[in-house]
């Protein structure tokens, strides 16, 4: 038998860089689809959220509304009283009724929360008492409560470009209002088995034939990445039926054929592909064990390929040199290798009697992956598709303690770590970089903890950047007291901080031309009610500092994002807070500047050369991203880095 030798094996980089450069891969362009029909499909723009998740603060469970610091050391042998409002709150109704010192509202589980109350006591924990109720544990506030807000605030990104939605995404799309979602066009891509010992699975095997497991491999593996199959079936070494099958499949965006790309006499499918042109035949034999035999190419504008006849080769292959291309022609982000390991970092409290499933994000630590909790429950729409996994912990477990290992249930492929990790407080402008940095290729996750959660996670090493705009009291400056060995200060942004309020609301007229005079004599008045932020977050410094020793109204109620901030003033919960300025001009209220704090990245020091790491310092000095930062109302800082 007459046979041709391989005698120019390219190398596996060279072979798959003629083919990237000879298709030019890029998505075909967009389309607007029903959501119901966007399951598998890939979106094509960032999806906003148009309202806050939840949409008013809620409670998490049957029990009464109340002020928590009402229930302030009460104890099952020493309870204490509460009066019943005559108001009733159940799913949908909204309450009229403000709630005041000493009383109690019955709510139900997803009930909106009244103004005045800060929490809600389980029906558990309470005896009835005619026309009060004894409460025999104390809440802190917030307890039971689920914050406008606190799952998603208003103008953030639910999902973006590149994602690939399962139904844990279009469950949150569906959460928060959409009907309809732009979505990149699939690819279409023709299959072809070749050989004549193959049958289709089903037919009588004889000696000598072999079942077609290749078609529906490569057909299925193709329609995980988002495309749309046909399979043109399997056709005979026949030279002339696979040039007719050949021409019909080069209507697809891509033709992919397995068997026949041996050099040996019976095989006939490289010598098909070689009747084409423009520029036909690109590679034809590379240096790999297995698939060696591979064939790529562009055959009259369409990329098409021939794989090896052997089904291991033959999705190697596939996956090797054919999936990078369809990933990016579905407009999917480059594919990650996969890792597995988990401790966990922080010590996790849990509900003795009752196995818990708790929601976790993989990162690197010092020690091997870390499993940080998302801290969301049941009631949340967005934890289940942003969290990698899943530990379950057993009912007779009060706690996980900090470095313990735990077995982690992966969700899907959320497998995949991302190139960047950054732990710390939220920012819009942080929103805007990591969609950026999709654009660069990279991807990235944040885990939202607040600037001294994410200022501890640098010093442990569990991630490559830490968000955080916390002052030195002592000296007014920003983030370089918080570096310890190891950890480097890179200058991020400026961002305006400031009270807001309801633009309609009467006693704000004229505030802002003598702010300090009428703030202080806000403090003291009893009707006006604020929400707080969170301990630990940069935003309460400076709140602490402007009310000094007072604690108005709302003082104990905190928030952990300006969002649920801008939320609980723009609905009536609260009359003011402290929140940043973009935020607040989304809901539409006022906004009186009061001091500039500076968002910086702390990054230890072994991660500063990460290429993910100097990809998004480098943004921070482009032009276009400074220019796209101020109309954010984000000012690039200049100071200099510091270690």
């Amino acid at each position: 038998m007459k046979q041709e030798q391989f005698l120019n094996l390219a190398s596996a980089e060279e072979a798959l860089k003629k083919f990237r450069d000879a298709v030019n891969p890029a998505p075909l362009g967009e389309e607007q689809i029903l959501l119901k029909e966007a399951r598998g499909r890939v979106l094509s723009r960032d999806v906003i959220a148009s309202i806050n998740v939840p949409y008013y603060d809620r409670s998490n469970f049957d029990g009464y509304a109340v002020r928590a610091e009402d229930t302030f050391g009460a104890e099952e042998t020493e309870p204490l009283s509460l009066k019943l409002n005559r108001e009733i709150l159940a799913c949908g109704v909204i309450p009229e009724e403000q709630l005041l010192p000493g009383t109690a509202t019955p709510i139900s589980t997803g009930g909106v929360l009244p103004r005045g109350a800060d929490g809600v006591v389980m029906i558990e924990n309470t005896h009835p008492d005619g026309d009060r109720i004894r409460v025999l544990k104390p809440i802190v506030p917030g307890g039971g409560v689920s914050l406008a807000g606190s799952d998603l605030g208003a103008g953030e990104v639910v999902l973006r470009r590149g994602d690939l939605l399962g139904f844990r995404e279009t469950g949150t799309l569906a959460a928060v209002g959409e009907t309809h979602v732009w979505v990149w066009k699939k690819p279409k891509v023709a299959v072809v088995s070749t050989g004549d010992e193959l049958i289709a699975p089903g037919e009588p095997m004889q000696l000598g034939r072999v079942y077609d497991s290749n078609s529906l491999v490569v057909g299925h593996a193709a329609e995980e990445l988002g495309c749309q199959v046909e399979f043109l079936g399997i056709v005979r070494d026949d030279e002339k039926q696979l040039e007719q099958v050949v021409r019909r499949g080069l209507e697809a965006d891509m033709l992919l054929l397995s068997g026949g790309t041996s050099k040996g006499e019976g095989d006939q499918n490289y010598r098909v592909f070689a009747q084409f042109k423009n520029p036909g035949i690109l590679v034809h034999g590379v240096s790999l064990k297995p698939g060696k035999p591979l064939c790529l190419a562009v055959l009259e504008g369409t990329p098409a390929a021939i794989l090896p006849g052997f089904p291991t080769s033959a999705i190697f292959t596939f996956t090797r040199f054919i999936a990078p291309v369809l990933r990016e022609m579905a407009g999917l982000p480059p594919e990650k290798n996969t890792r597995l390991k988990a401790k966990v970092p922080l010590k996790i409290q849990s509900d003795k009697g009752r196995t818990e499933f708790n929601l976790i994000h993989l990162t690197d630590g010092p020690q091997g992956k870390a499993a940080y909790s998302t801290g969301k429950g049941s009631g949340s729409v967005t934890g289940f598709s942003r969290a990698d996994g899943f530990m379950e912990i057993e009912k007779e477990t009060e706690m996980i303690e900090a470095g313990e290992e735990m077995e982690i249930q992966l969700l899907g492929d959320a497998v995949q770590l991302p190139d960047l990790m950054i732990i710390g407080s939220h920012c819009v402008g942080m929103d805007f970089l990591l969609g950026e940095m999709r654009q660069l290729g990279y991807q990235s996750r944040f885990i939202p903890v607040g600037s001294m959660g994410g200022v501890l996670a640098a010093r442990r090493g569990e991630c490559d950047l830490a968000g955080t705009h916390l002052m030195d009291e002592a000296s007014g400056v920003y983030n370089e007291h918080l570096l310890t060995q190891g950890l480097k200060l890179v200058k991020g942004y400026r961002r305006g901080q400031g009270f807001i309020f309801r633009k309609d609301d009467p006693r704000f007229q004229g505030f802002q031309d003598s702010f300090q005079e009428r703030f202080e004599e806000m403090l003291s008045d009893p009707e006006l009610r604020m929400i707080n932020r969170n301990r630990g977050s940069g935003t309460r410094v400076l709140i602490d500092g402007l009310l000094g020793k007072h604690q108005p109204q709302g003082f104990l109620y905190e928030a952990k994002s300006h969002q649920a901030v801008a939320a609980a003033v723009a609905q009536s919960r609260a009359d003011w807070g402290v929140a940043i300025r973009s935020v607040a001009e989304d809901q539409g209220l006022g906004f009186i500047p009061l001091q500039d704090e500076e968002y910086d990245f702390i990054i230890p020091e072994s991660r500063l050369q990460k290429p993910a790491v100097q990809a998004l310092i480098g943004l921070l000095d482009e032009k276009p991203i400074i220019e796209r930062l101020e109309q954010m109302g984000l000012i690039r800082n200049p100071g200099k880095d510091r270690s």
